[in-house]
């Protein structure tokens, strides 16, 4: 059996990529897409049908264009996967909480247009303060929500309290910035600062029985995955997927839920998570570097369809 197949025991594998090819090869439950992954299928020449697609239903209107691209690139994902696809509303609303609900109902309702029903949908949001509670008012209408970018417990306690239904902790940012702090310093195994992090999350998650589900995100080497073996979910990249189902080498489950489920905390404060966020240098920076690198990419994406709109 080889390590994909094993890990498969544990956890749902999800497909981190908009590359249809990669995620029909790899046969994942879930798919997850963003702005960053949008942009480099944008830059495929195969795309130039779905990218006019997109241009002529939208009236030639940019940001409609933008967003019919991206519902259209997940249904084609949903034909093949069985389960859920993450579309990432526009970074540039991590800050903003009304208009981060306002445009996560649109491509709920172009997803319904196109006769995908909301369930098969997550609205992946950036764990910012505002994005939290979007997420919180968006559940209440039955729009689950994957809450990205989390890089602390505070993050993940708040997103909890905001019954998101699933979060993505990023693994491999976290051990960049550790690399970047003390490169003569090894961070392998159970050392890995992004892989602890998971784990302190998911633990605390099964502790507390809170319902939302972990998936561990941005992995950079495939000893990370196995180590996360049990997490809920890990959405992994077509390379990492191809290194796993080759090798062999033993897995075993690392995570499992807890058999001793204690009383819920207060929730977090507006106060409380804005402070602690604060004081976690390295959460603070690479919640703002993953927003800015996302936002980079979208405003990219949109200098792809400005210049098919002009010609």
């Amino acid at each position: 059996m080889n390590q994909l197949t094993s890990i498969k025991q544990f956890s749902d594998i999800v497909a981190d990529t908009g590359d249809i090819v990669s995620i029909g090869k790899f046969l994942p439950n879930d798919a997850t897409t963003n702005p960053s992954l949008l942009l480099k299928v944008a830059s495929e020449e195969t795309a130039a049908p779905t990218l006019t697609s997109a241009i002529e239903k939208s009236n030639n209107n940019l940001e409609a264009a933008q967003d019919i691209f991206s519902v259209e690139i997940g249904c084609s994902i949903l034909e093949i996967i069985p389960g859920r696809i993450s579309t990432e509303v526009d970074a540039r609303l991590s800050f903003d909480t009304d208009a981060t609900v306002a445009k996560a109902r649109k491509i709920i309702a172009l997803y319904e247009d196109a006769g995908i029903s909301s369930e098969r949908i997550l609205i992946k949001i950036a764990a910012t303060w505002e994005g939290i509670k979007a997420a919180e008012i968006l559940e209440r209408e039955n729009i689950n929500c994957n809450l990205t970018l989390v890089f602390c417990l505070t993050q993940a306690i708040a997103c909890a309290d905001a019954k998101a239904y699933l979060i993505s902790p990023f693994v491999g940012r976290i051990l960049d910035w550790h690399v970047a702090q003390e490169p003569n310093t090894s961070f392998k195994g159970e050392e890995d600062p992004g892989v602890q992090s998971v784990k302190e999350i998911y633990e605390y998650y099964k502790n507390y029985d809170y319902p939302t589900i972990v998936m561990g995100a941005s992995f950079r080497n495939t000893g990370q995955v196995v180590s996360l073996a049990g997490c809920d979910k890990l959405t992994v990249s077509p390379n990492l997927l191809e290194q796993l189902e080759l090798s062999t080498d033993k897995v075993e489950r690392n995570l499992a839920p807890s058999a001793n489920v204690i009383a819920k905390p207060a929730p977090v404060s507006e106060i409380e998570f804005r402070s602690q966020l604060n004081e976690n240098a390295m959460a603070h920076e690479k919640l703002g570097e993953g927003i800015r690198n996302f936002v980079a990419d979208q405003v990219k994406l949109e200098n792809i369809f400005k210049k098919m709109m002009h010609k």
